[in-house]
């Protein structure tokens, strides 16, 4: 299976959702700490709280509820609700990419998905819609995963700087 030079291969972009996964996953597990250190409560029960809570949705609302109750400091909150909005927003490419089906032309090797998610509009329903796994996908996937990096940073820097359990 060949591929134009100017379009990734279904490998390439198989290798770059699982490094999307890892960066994702990585900074999603660090909310674990902030909620500790805004519940004031340890590492093992910030732990059972945040696998109880299912989704990520869940997570980042319980932070950004705890962080909007009065003993946290107003500068605190501020730097907290901007981290975890960073983090919704980022949601999106990683929920579009593991939503996903993925197929693939066996002879040129491009790749697309098909997003396995009902979209709901006024007056109608839409299924399957499909992206190309292009160049385009590729580039939009990589700053996806610099933005996580950099968040992750900053979740870290909250965590010490706040001295929340780590």
């Amino acid at each position: 299976m060949i591929t134009p030079a100017s379009e990734p291969s279904f490998d390439d972009a198989l290798l770059l959702i699982g490094r999307l996964n890892y960066a994702w996953t990585n900074t999603e597990s660090v909310l674990v700490h902030l909620i500790a250190g805004l519940t004031k409560t340890d590492k093992q029960t910030a732990t059972i709280i945040f696998l109880t809570l299912n989704t990520m949705r869940a997570r980042v609302d319980l932070v950004e509820r705890m962080a909007k109750l009065d003993p946290t400091p107003a500068e605190h909150r501020k730097r907290i609700l901007a981290a975890t909005k960073k983090l919704v927003q980022l949601s999106a490419v990683r929920n579009r990419y593991n939503h996903s089906i993925y197929a693939f032309d066996p002879e040129s090797g491009h790749a697309r998905t098909i997003l396995m998610r009902i979209a709901d509009r006024k007056d109608e329903i839409k299924i399957g819609q499909s992206s190309d796994l292009d160049s385009a996908a590729m580039d939009s996937i990589r700053k996806v995963i610099e933005d996580l990096t950099l968040l992750n940073r900053e979740y870290w820097a909250i965590i010490k700087e706040y001295g929340y359990p780590s």
